[in-house]
């Protein structure tokens, strides 16, 4: 089988395997651009809706990130329970009522729960490292996970860059940005439907093998159950931060914020009896040696995701204002600058992970990526006014090499822990990165902490993930095998093909 990808090969349509990666992508891209969706549209709502204030969109751009954390684990248990395929459409057409809803919202209550809700489609980057880990062997999986992920991921940057052109230009008048968002939202019904007709889960022939149930997390040990229930903590707690942030912007009151940590308590309580109540007969049992995997990677690559993709989503909202102030540029230069830390995505992405897949040593590639991170953000807080803006912007995007290409090199790891589990793995890693960027943002808004020191904060953050991943990362077995090995435990979750009426030519697949 010849299963090589070269950049040729990206383009070949006449492969199912591409055609898979292209549908997959693209959905993620319509995910991104219209979670993202509200950004470039506030200035303008601001002007067309008369009670919004500065800090009414404060609190909706915490409400943009508030769901996603815990729908990334949600959504990583139902795309191992009922696939990707029907998991990516479910999401998209669900998801385009409440961004409908938030267009033509009249009412704050409507745009905050509406934004609450839309918040839960940015677990949709889990969904595609499952499918494409499905049609892609271990040796090309980094590669095919860095091209899926980088271009992707650019749909947030496609909302800015088009958004704004349809509220005001091809719409117009007061509820042009109305109309911009719901364009968005009928892109992801429209796509969602499509999506489910286009793919399927595994190539012809091939099984699907996934979870029994819809249940939390499976170990190996009981010292990995005691590790999950401890990482399983931040991932409520950054819940509450938001909701303490909310409190301190006016928009939740005292009695509220208690109630909301009460809530949370009650379910991260919840969370760990249910964890318990499916980990324990199995570690009673015994877990076969062959079946085992290492909540220590897991744990490691949770820390590489905070320190990466949790620093490129604090990092980006403050360059712009960083690089006018330091060089007193105009908005519009700086937020030129500034995009080059996205724009970079578009190739540093699936470079991380090819040269993942072509090094030969997963854990080696990653424990580069990190230090350059760290070295990366270290040179940025050095910058100021002082050196010439070329030098800034050659270090800026330099770092942003690395954050992105981590991210990548990260994922390429990601579906080699447990195959059958790799929705619930990415969707914690996923996760931590969310809370990453919580961590850092929350961070950044206190006044002590100047732009130098934000710098030398996520640096120390990349340097500590370095550390942590040197000690606990080990190399995946079977990292670049020609396919993934099935143990007799993963044959028990086979799921036999369940969409026989979609048509995939084998064409090109000899």
């Amino acid at each position: 089988m010849n299963d090589r990808i070269v950049l040729p090969e990206l383009i070949d349509l006449r492969l199912a395997r591409i055609r898979v990666l292209h549908w997959t992508w693209l959905a993620f891209f319509i995910a991104f651009f219209t979670w993202f969706n509200m950004a470039p549209l506030a200035t303008t709502m601001l002007k067309n809706i008369d009670w919004l204030t500065n800090e009414h969109l404060k609190v909706l751009a915490i409400c943009n990130v508030a769901m996603t954390i815990p729908a990334r684990i949600v959504i990583g248990a139902i795309i191992d329970r009922f696939g990707p395929r029907i998991t990516f459409s479910g999401l998209l057409i669900t998801m385009s009522v409440p961004t409908l809803i938030f267009a033509f919202g009249d009412s704050w209550i409507v745009l905050l729960l509406s934004r609450l809700v839309l918040s839960s489609i940015g677990a949709s980057f889990v969904i595609g490292i499952r499918i494409i880990a499905e049609w892609f062997p271990p040796k090309d999986v980094g590669k095919a996970e860095g091209f899926y992920a980088g271009w992707g991921n650019f749909g947030s940057a496609g909302a800015a860059l088009i958004l704004p052109w349809f509220a005001l230009t091809a719409f117009g008048g007061e509820n042009g940005w109305r109309y911009a968002t719901a364009l968005s939202g009928l892109f992801c019904l429209g796509y969602g439907i499509l999506y489910f007709f286009v793919v399927r889960d595994t190539p012809p022939g091939k099984d699907f093998i996934g979870a029994k149930k819809t249940q939390p997390m499976e170990v190996s040990t009981w010292s990995d159950l005691v590790q999950l229930i401890v990482w399983s903590f931040p991932l409520v707690a950054a819940l509450g931060v938001l909701a303490w942030r909310m409190n301190g912007l006016g928009f939740l009151s005292d009695n509220l914020l208690y109630f909301t940590y009460g809530l949370l308590a009650i379910v991260y309580i919840a969370h760990c009896g249910k964890t318990l109540q499916v980990n324990v007969p199995i570690l009673r049992r015994g877990v076969p040696e062959e079946d085992r995997y290492r909540f220590t990677d897991v744990a490691a690559l949770n820390t590489t995701y905070i320190a990466n993709f949790g620093a490129e989503l604090a990092v980006v909202s403050m360059l712009p204002a960083f690089f006018e102030s330091t060089f007193s540029l105009s908005p519009t230069v700086a937020g030129l600058i500034a995009s080059s830390f996205a724009f970079v995505n578009l190739f540093a992405r699936p470079f991380g992970g090819w040269i993942s897949d072509k090094m030969h040593s997963r854990k080696l590639i990653m424990l580069m990526y990190m230090f350059g991170i760290a070295l990366g953000f270290l040179g940025m807080g050095f910058i100021n006014s002082s050196w010439p803006l070329w030098i800034a912007v050659a270090i800026t995007i330099g770092c942003s090499i690395f954050v992105q290409g981590a991210e990548g090199a990260t994922f390429a790891i990601v579906p080699l822990i447990k195959k059958r589990m790799t929705g619930q793995v990415a969707g914690m890693a996923g996760a931590y990165g969310n809370v990453g960027a919580v961590l850092y943002t929350i961070l950044y808004s206190f006044a002590w902490v100047t732009s130098e020191r934000f710098f030398f904060i996520m640096a120390a953050g990349a340097f500590v993930s370095f550390v942590v991943c040197l000690i606990f990362l080990k190399e995946p077995k079977d990292a670049f095998a020609e396919d993934y090995a099935l143990t007799a435990e993963d044959i028990k979750h086979v799921v036999t093909d369940r969409h026989p009426h979609v048509h995939f030519p084998h064409r090109g697949e000899e």
